[in-house]
């Protein structure tokens, strides 16, 4: 591993958490691919994206500010879980699953960007 943040357990998880919410989304209808779709899996991705690219080579402030970057963005999935329950395209048992997800990663990603100050 040659770069800081793949030794990240937060990166690691949103990772995870894209992976699962491209999972999800191939369920979505098909004419929510440039909607719903695309807006929920690019939040998700932004997540770990935002991770990486804050965590290599860059300051504790420059690194918590991409960390909060991050945080944004899986506030963001959790909008788009609501917009999907709301439209009648996952369950209740599906959204809470999700939601609980993200929250704990959101969490943690509140953790680590509290300890770099």
């Amino acid at each position: 591993m040659a770069f800081n943040f793949e030794r990240l357990e937060v990166w690691k998880l949103s990772v995870n958490n894209s992976g699962s919410i491209y999972d999800l989304t191939k369920g979505f209808p098909k004419e929510e691919i440039y909607g719903l779709t695309s807006q929920i899996r690019r939040a998700s991705d932004s997540v770990s994206l935002n991770i990486a690219e804050g965590s290599t080579g860059q300051t504790k402030v420059e690194f918590g500010r991409f960390l909060g970057y991050a945080v944004r963005s899986g506030i963001e999935v959790i909008g788009c879980l609501y917009l999907a329950r709301t439209k009648g395209f996952i369950d209740e048992n599906v959204f809470s699953l999700f939601y609980q997800q993200v929250e704990t990663m959101i969490i943690k990603i509140q953790s680590l960007r509290k300890s770099l100050r």
